[in-house]
């Protein structure tokens, strides 16, 4: 314990303090996010319902990036939209902890929705700012690490609710989570992006925003299957396959919080090595291991025994999120002049709400199309194969020293 802290400490205490943030965060939204879609389904309600409701989430946050983004560019604190991030999740939460009809799901998607359109960009921004002397991509390698400790306890202690037949307490989670959130950002507040103004003030966004198109595309690419395994992977495990026979709702829950639990064992080491490289290295890694990874759950639909290949699958899913969170961030970073960062990052941020929004709704369509989800698993391989084209087109600006 004593060496893990001492390792701990050669981070900057700003980074630490905004560490511990997300990590709470993190362990409050990890039951919320992978397991709302069991909690609804055993409020019989159809694939595309529960879909639907996480799509238009995702499109609630879509005006509250952009401006999220611009206001930080101008020198807004990033505290205040994470504490109002905060608010609305607090809002949502108590709405779908006793919501049984879909006016109440929709209520409380839209108001969580809303709150990821906020918190992420300034979540995001503040690594940059909180990372001195470290660099950034070690910084981000960091905060991911604590995403992915979060969220994997999170799933694992709404896996334990859903086996004791308590699944909506997910919400009640969160909610404590997030008043220990708002606590500590009163009394440690995030830093201020106010000294970004002394930057250059020749870049325009025809010089900065064309480079970035790239990123953009393979982001809504990448980050599709992270959406996939919140929305259509807990549904494809309860319901079964063309051979596969359906999953207990615990036993979905337990395999979500596998796939979490190897993201959390990846995470740091992954991203630490990965950050002394090009971004590109890691982006197109990530790719590959999220082709390999849909291949594996396609398959697990023609066998009886599928649930080795899905457990299987998670490997590869595992590593292809370790691979490319921290060195997206890392690269929109690398690929923006520093007073565009905010506005860079809502947009980076804006490509997780477009997956979120089309993705799963293609996958509940062909998932009460076809009943199974082989054809949507083969889909996604061939999208990941055909995406490595994106990386090559990757340029990013000189980076600083990666220590």
């Amino acid at each position: 314990m004593a060496r893990a802290g001492s390792w701990f400490h050669q981070f900057p205490a700003p980074l630490r303090e905004l560490v511990l943030i997300r990590l709470i965060g993190s362990l409050g939204a990890g039951g919320v996010v992978y397991l709302t879609p069991m909690v609804f389904h055993q409020a019989d309600f159809s694939a595309s319902s529960v879909t639907q409701g996480l799509a238009l989430a995702a499109l609630a946050g879509t005006g509250g990036r952009l401006l999220c983004g611009l206001l930080l560019d101008r020198g807004l604190n990033c505290t205040v939209p994470v504490l109002m991030a905060v608010l609305l999740s607090l809002a949502g939460d108590s709405l779908l902890a006793g919501a049984w009809g879909w006016s109440g799901f929709l209520q409380g998607q839209l108001l969580l929705g809303a709150s990821m359109g906020l918190y992420w960009p300034a979540i995001e921004l503040a690594v940059p700012l909180s990372c001195e002397p470290v660099s950034s991509a070690r910084g981000y390698a960091l905060a991911r690490s604590a995403d992915a400790a979060g969220i994997a306890a999170g799933a694992l202690l709404g896996a334990l609710l859903a086996w004791g037949g308590r699944l909506r307490g997910i919400y009640l989670v969160d909610i404590a989570c997030l008043v220990v959130m708002a606590l500590l950002l009163l009394l440690r507040p995030l830093p201020d992006p106010r000294p970004r103004s002394l930057s250059r003030t020749g870049d325009t966004w025809r010089s900065w925003l064309p480079p970035l198109l790239p990123l953009l595309a393979l982001t809504v690419l990448a980050t599709a299957m992270p959406a996939l395994m919140q929305s259509a992977l807990p549904l494809d495990i309860v319901r079964g396959g063309l051979q596969r026979p359906p999953l207990p709702d615990s036993q979905g829950a337990l395999m979500i919080g596998l796939q979490l639990a190897l993201l959390l064992l990846l995470q740091w080491p992954v991203g630490q090595a990965l950050a002394r490289r090009p971004v590109g290295t890691g982006l197109g890694l990530s790719l590959v291991c999220f082709a390999c990874g849909s291949l594996l759950l396609a398959v697990s639909a023609l066998h009886v025994g599928g649930a080795w290949l899905i457990m299987l699958a998670q490997l590869p899913l595992a590593l292809g999120q370790a691979a490319f969170l921290p060195i997206a961030s890392e690269a929109v970073v690398e690929l923006t002049p520093l007073k565009h960062q905010g506005l860079a990052l809502a947009l980076f941020s804006q490509c997780f709400a477009v997956s979120a929004l089309t993705a799963p709704l293609l996958a509940g369509q062909l998932l009460d199309r076809q009943g199974h989800g082989a054809g949507l698993w083969l889909t996604m391989t061939l999208l990941y194969l055909v995406g490595l084209r994106l990386v090559r087109l990757l340029h990013p600006r000189a980076a600083g020293p990666r220590i």
